[in-house]
């Protein structure tokens, strides 16, 4: 017969198993849950260089310039990624107090993609976007102008675009700064297509036309405003 001891001892030991196997089940979920944040997690841009001088296009409500301003910038070498991040520097100089052309703070590009062209036939970057290029109604906007030339589709985000100021001259604005700083910074995008949030879009906030192809170009001084459909 076991003894009242021995029942106890027993009963110590159970508890002390069950204990043990609750704490693994916990840990084990606590990472797992680690795991999969990481999984979901926004992939890091690559590597940062050193801080260099980078010629931001700024524009100017007042006058309807567009001025070349020189900003000490850290960018990644990776070039999508220093396109991307060339674009959020620029519109977030807008978001500063005090700024000639006011526009709301937070992120406001949700990537930047690099075609090679002529993009007719060419089966990289993000389907949509692809899609949606190579059915443009201008057969000679996507053919190169020079060797090694690039299509940039700039992916906006819906909260950026739909907080935009309306108006044909400040829209006009943004879209002339963005491309004036691609420009020149990256000579070997020639031509610029707008996305937003993946989609084509009429309109930045209902004048300044989204569905065309621009050609990458130097628009600092007045800029144009013939951007509206």
């Amino acid at each position: 017969m076991i003894s009242r001891h021995q029942r106890i001892v027993f009963w110590c030991l159970v508890g002390c198993i069950l204990a043990m196997g609750t704490l693994l089940f916990v840990e084990r979920q606590r990472a797992r849950d680690r795991i999969v944040a990481l999984a979901d997690a926004t992939p890091l841009d690559a590597p940062y260089s050193t801080t260099e001088s980078v010629t931001l296009d700024l524009a100017n409500d007042s006058d309807g310039s567009i001025t070349a301003t020189t900003r000490p910038i850290a960018l990644p070498g990776e070039v999508t990624a220093r396109a991307r991040a060339l674009l959020e520097h620029l519109l977030a100089e807008y978001a500063l107090p005090g700024s000639p052309h006011p526009l709301q703070s937070g992120a406001a590009v949700d990537d930047v993609f690099l075609l090679p062209l002529p993009l007719v036939g060419h089966s990289g970057g993000t389907t949509a976007a692809t899609s949606t290029l190579i059915a443009s109604n201008d057969p000679n906007a996507l053919q190169p102008q020079n060797p090694g030339g690039e299509l940039a589709v700039i992916n906006l985000r819906s909260s950026f675009v739909n907080a935009h100021p309306s108006g044909v001259e400040v829209e006009s604005l943004t879209l002339m700064s963005i491309i004036g700083t691609l420009h020149t910074n990256l000579p070997q995008i020639e031509q610029i297509r707008f996305l937003v949030d993946g989609q084509p879009r009429e309109t930045l906030a209902g004048h300044a036309d989204l569905l065309r192809t621009y050609p990458s170009k130097d628009t600092t001084a007045r800029a144009e405003t013939s951007v509206a459909p």
